[in-house]
């Protein structure tokens, strides 16, 4: 549940990557691996295409280097994990933020940072990918299914960014770029990484300033009702314009009988987004045109540190490592209306929110693996503390004439604090049995949660076990079987949880949030088949099934809403006018009947959620094409979840997703040039007041680079070539009878387009 109060509608976008790296390279890694590990030179680029890599892991996991994403020129993270199967979005046009594994809504789907879960400022504690430069990536897991060394958060699986770390790259390199937009602006950006022995140890420092710009336009036309009479229509630009400045550093050294790894980062935005709106109404021959121009301010800076030592204790290593993060927002959004009834000025008015955000998040794990009999034990503890201070100002102008200058005034603070503790123990063994590689785990995940609004305080506690096995069995040195069983949760959004009473939020109805929500618990399985294709090739297939159960839903309270008590109140005061009564006679005349309520959340449904992945990457040489390499992708999803209506799936699940592609490389020329293509399906949702139908069209891309030895490459690319659409079908009401019932309040058709990009990149390696 997502509500659409303006305080939580354009903050919960641009949220940075508060990515927590406070342990850039750690969990990458085992340290008995990465100690011995060669070093990496720094390659601009190779001539050898890249594939789907198949891992040793036990439990089901995709791995895709950055080499699989890097012909393409994606600028962010988001733009990398947009090709891996599963990976939806429900962003705008050209923008990959929230990832939506299995099509499921963001908070179901963990975003880790070298293996460590990461905080994200959302509301629904989702992490943004589209903060974290593509450069700073060394490659993309896909974890289909929970492990006990892991946090539970990972209903739908969890994507793990591994960063570049200074024990597997070595040598340094700059990236210089350009993008043109569909509107003519180009944008620069330019990035560093650097990588060497420093300080009795291995150093690397990477820098990045990327330039963010989005033009895109809206239409939008409303009816009375589906095949009904139009009512409105309304066309917008909508341009986003900003700037991130982002820097990591990681050092990696041997210390006394261990190894200490330190490393940082730091993440600063400046977006500015500017909305500006035409609108024309049409109401009883009456002609009444709007002029809304908005603006969206957002400033975030977050910064996190982080250290790590791994020390052999006899047969075994012991890993202890701490971090600490914060992220701070503040951001405005503003909006004006200037209303012309029949070519006459009729009205001005305008709203404005002022948001702050305070995050802080600090981690300690204690770790211990070692051998026993046949098998591998690892057992620890991770001990997590979050604070969030969020601070919602509504402010509010009304003009008496046209041309008053806009100067708003305060209509309202919502204030509030929110402290949550976890101490979550883990015990895991893992080993092999012949051709049978196994690994079960048990986690006991505690939380305390501390509410604390205008209201009063509340506070919650609940404990939760979470089991896990897999099972990996080979056929044949090409063939494996996978089969996971795992238990998840998903805790509820920070919105959820604020007791604060919300006028309005769905249609006439209001909404308070439920301090004493418990955790959504999904048992899921995982069963696939992976098989090598000649030296380089893979193919797989993976089928899925989770079972939620306390899903969180709207429930009624039964209290009336704040536009039916006012309702009632003006149709008292009409009686006492007309009939010459008093108030009390006049209460009693008039019936009090709400048709509209106070919504809260509660645990009170179940959710099933299943699918097939398939997945191919693989060069051709079977066809006699060795140098050309193919990719191709596809998931179909479906859910079921029962609501006030009845029946639903997941809400924004997409009904499929696929994506396909190849690379050809010209060895002669020393070049390479490639096509891919992706394509989401339908997705819909409900939710009081409102239902929701949203089409994609299909993205296509294509490059060509040159490359000059190994030391310098320059590479041509474009996204959007097909000037893909996003469309959106809104039907809404203002009560649920009227929503069971059909009874229109509106139904609005919108479409949205950005155009053709284009990106010109050269990277030279020194």
């Amino acid at each position: 549940m997502q509500p659409k109060h303006p305080c939580h509608r354009a903050f919960r976008k641009t949220l940075p990557a508060l990515a927590a790296v406070a342990a850039l390279n750690a969990t990458a890694q085992p340290a008995d691996v990465a100690k011995d590990q060669t070093q990496l030179p720094a390659v601009v680029v190779t001539g050898e295409i890249a594939y789907r890599d198949r891992t040793p892991a036990i439990a089901p996991t995709l791995t895709y280097g950055q080499d699989y994403f890097q012909r393409f020129e994606p600028s962010t993270a988001g733009d990398m994990v947009k090709r891996v199967p599963s990976a939806t979005f429900a962003s705008d046009v050209l923008e990959f933020d929230a990832v939506q594994l299995r099509g499921l809504a963001p908070a179901y789907t963990q975003v880790l940072v070298n293996g460590k879960q990461v905080p994200g400022g959302a509301d629904d504690r989702s992490f943004w990918l589209d903060r974290i430069p593509a450069e700073m990536v060394e490659r993309v897991e896909v974890l289909r299914s929970a492990s006990a060394n892991r946090s539970g958060d990972a209903m739908a699986g969890a994507i793990n960014i591994v960063l570049r770390d200074a024990y597997t790259f070595d040598g340094s390199y700059i990236r210089v770029g350009a993008t043109r937009y569909d509107d003519g602006k180009v944008q620069p950006t330019v990035g560093l990484v650097s990588s060497s022995e420093a300080l009795g140890g291995r150093i690397l420092v990477s820098l990045n300033v990327q330039d963010r710009y989005n033009p895109k336009l809206k239409r939008s036309d409303r009816f009375d009702g589906p095949g009904g009479d139009l009512v409105s229509y309304e066309d917008q630009s909508d341009t986003r314009n900003g700037r991130d400045y982002s820097g990591t550093m990681s050092y990696a050294a041997e210390l006394g009988p261990g190894r200490v790894k330190l490393d940082g980062f730091v993440v600063k935005t400046d977006r500015k987004q500017k909305e500006v709106s035409h609108e024309t109404e049409f109401d009883d021959g009456d002609i009444l045109n709007n002029d809304v121009p908005g603006l969206t301010l957002v400033k975030q800076t977050n910064w996190g540190i982080g250290a790590e030592y791994r020390l052999g204790v006899g047969d075994g290593t012991t890993i202890l490592g701490v971090e600490h993060a914060r992220f701070k927002d503040k951001s405005v959004e503003s909006e004006e209306s200037y209303s012309y009834l029949n070519g006459t000025w009729d009205a001005s008015e305008g709203e404005k929110t002022g948001f702050d955000s305070h995050d802080k998040e600090s981690g300690l794990k204690l770790a211990h693996r070692r051998g026993i009999a046949s098998a591998e034990m690892e057992f620890g503890l991770d001990l997590r503390a979050r604070s969030r201070l969020t601070k919602y100002t509504e402010f509010e102008w009304e003009g008496a004439a046209e041309g008053d200058p806009v100067v708003y005034e305060e209509d309202g603070v919502i204030a509030s604090t929110i402290r949550e503790k976890r101490a979550d123990p883990y015990l895991m063994f893992s080993g092999t049995a012949g051709s049978l590689d196994w690994e079960a785990g048990l986690r006991y995940e505690t939380t305390r949660s501390k509410v604390r609004s205008d209201s009063g305080s509340n506070s919650s506690d609940y404990r939760t076990a979470l089991p896990s096995l897999h099972l990996k069995y080979a056929l044949d040195a090409a063939s494996r079987i996978n089969l996971s069983l795992a238990r998840t949760v998903r805790r509820p959004a920070f919105n959820e949880m604020l007791p604060e009473l919300l006028d309005g939020e769905y249609g006439d109805n209001d909404y308070i949030g439920n301090a004493g929500l418990r955790p959504e618990v999904a048992d899921g399985v995982d069963l696939g088949f992976e098989r090598r294709l000649g030296k380089r090739g893979v193919a797989g297939v993976n089928v899925f099934y989770r079972k939620v159960k306390n899903l969180i839903e709207l429930t009624n309270t039964g209290d009336p809403s704040e536009t039916s008590i006012e309702d009632w109140e003006d149709d008292v005061q009409d009686y006492m006018d007309d009939n010459g009564v008093d108030r009390a006679t006049a209460e009693a005349a008039v019936p009090f009947d709400p048709d509209s309520f106070v919504y809260t959340s509660r645990n009170v449904g179940n959710g099933k959620v299943w699918g097939i992945e398939l997945d191919l990457s693989t060069p051709l040489t079977a066809l006699g094409l060795p140098e050309t390499g193919v990719f191709f992708n596809y998931s179909w999803l479906d859910s079921s979840v029962q609501d006030f209506m009845g029946k639903r799936r997941f809400n924004n699940q997409a009904r499929s997703l696929y994506n396909i592609g190849f690379i050809h490389n010209l060895p002669e020329w020393q070049g390479s040039f490639g096509a891919s293509y992706r394509k989401q399906g339908r997705a819909s949702s409900r939710v009081l007041g409102e239902e929701v139908v949203t089409t994609y069209g299909g993205d296509l891309e294509m490059f060509v680079e040159k490359r000059v030895d190994k030391s310098f490459s320059v590479r041509l690319s474009a996204a959007n070539l097909l000037n893909a659409r996003k469309k959106e079908v809104f039907h809404k009401f203002d009560t649920q009878a009227d929503q069971l019932n059909r009874d229109y309040d509106e139904y609005e058709v919108e479409s949205e387009k950005a155009g053709p990009r284009f990106q010109l990149v050269a990277r030279w390696a020194f």
